[in-house]
């Protein structure tokens, strides 16, 4: 979770880890100087062939309307908390929620009752009733989006080394994590069935929309590619990325369900990142929604002008949105919605952070509406967000 060190990882084609949680790490304290990691970078290597969208491929959702939503983890969704989160969008114009299907480590949170699925051992039960929760978003109005964290599965790769990165002891590759994390291989074909099946049961429970995060090879990767065993073809990283993106929106969308990335905001200001795979134009090329985390904390000294640009919401997102719609200036009509991860928690790992409440919040929503962007999604780890905010 050292996101402060992102966007000279993601120059030289490393990322850490994709959304805050509550236990951030404090090694995430490091400064860098991320806008001169960018400039020692270098330009962008030439651009590998993408596919486009496939022939006739539209927006399967074109009259669904302009989500403004929150994170709500599986123990929310099944909890009490989930009363005071109805509330909250009954009262506000906030109207979506993006709900954990598949977690960070890899566990399925409710039963799908699909045979293939459950013969896995990677449910675990958090969700005790999927359909009553349907039913009560549907009640409430509320849009309905599952996250699936795709290629970040330490279960999985515990039970099938075969489909993850392995060292030539033959043991089991984790970051250094306590406890370590895992990531399956974004080449192999079984995985990307495996959390298709998912995303299809998930669609067929009512979920209008997926959301896949974690969808890239683990942070550093380059530095261990030569010296892990995996199995790989001849696409690069980035190829074999977007390549998952494409199928999984080819198979989802005849079921009318959107498709939808989370990527780091770093993607839209800095060359592609080899190491991971991550191309944010090639990925938003196959994408219905891309949702950028472009969370102020998350950019170090001397972005848009900011010596700490966690206290400066509105620039670095008004920075941020900017980069953006450059980077998707090529994609003309086949340009995703955008729908970004803001921040509602405060950073309190930042040199220099602020406390985050009502008017940073509402700083970063206004930056977005500046720029054209009237979609987004708030993240708070534990799902406690703040009250009295204009979601306008």
């Amino acid at each position: 979770m050292e996101l402060l060190l992102a966007a000279l990882l993601l120059a030289y084609g490393g990322i850490s880890a994709d959304h805050p949680g509550a236990t951030f790490e404090d090694t995430a304290t490091a400064a860098v100087s991320s806008r001169a990691a960018m400039l020692q970078a270098g330009p962008p290597l030439p651009s590998e062939p993408v596919p486009d969208h496939p022939a006739g491929q539209t927006d399967p959702q074109p009259d669904a309307p302009k989500i403004k939503g929150i994170y709500v983890t599986a123990h929310s969704a099944a909890g009490s908390r989930m009363n005071t989160l109805l509330e909250l969008l009954d009262r506000t114009e906030l109207n979506g929620m993006v709900i954990d299907i598949k977690d960070d480590w890899g566990y399925i949170t409710y039963e799908t009752g699909h045979p293939e699925l459950q013969a896995r051992g990677t449910t675990k039960k958090i969700i005790a009733d999927l359909p009553k929760l349907m039913n009560t978003l549907q009640e409430h109005g509320i849009y309905p989006i599952a996250r699936i964290v795709v290629f970040k599965d330490t279960l999985l790769a515990k039970q099938r080394p075969d489909l993850s990165f392995v060292r030539p002891d033959g043991t089991l590759w984790g970051n250094a994590k306590n406890p370590p994390d895992s990531f399956v291989n974004p080449y192999m074909k079984e995985v990307w069935d495996y959390n298709i099946l998912l995303a299809k049961e998930a669609a067929k429970a009512g979920f209008k929309e997926i959301q896949f995060d974690y969808v890239r090879f683990p942070e550093g990767f380059e530095t261990r590619a030569d010296t892990l065993q995996y199995g790989k073809d001849e696409r690069s990283r980035i190829e074999a990325v977007a390549s998952f993106v494409q199928y999984a929106r080819e198979q989802l969308n005849p079921l009318g369900v959107r498709v939808s990335v989370d990527i780091f905001g770093y993607a839209a200001s800095v060359p592609a990142a080899e190491g991971i795979g991550q191309d944010f134009e090639k990925i938003s090329r196959q994408v219905d929604v891309i949702s950028p985390m472009v969370y102020p904390s998350h950019y170090s000294a001397g972005w848009y002008g900011s010596q700490v640009p966690d206290a400066r919401p509105y620039a670095t997102i008004e920075g941020s949105m900017k980069d953006t719609h450059k980077k998707l200036e090529p994609l003309q009509g086949a340009k995703p919605v955008i729908r970004p991860w803001i921040q509602d928690f405060t950073a309190g790992w930042v040199r220099g952070h602020i406390k985050y409440g009502k008017h940073e919040v509402e700083e970063q929503i206004r930056a977005l509406k500046s720029q054209g962007v009237e979609e987004y999604l708030l993240w708070n780890a534990v799902n406690t967000y703040t009250p009295g905010v204009k979601y306008e």
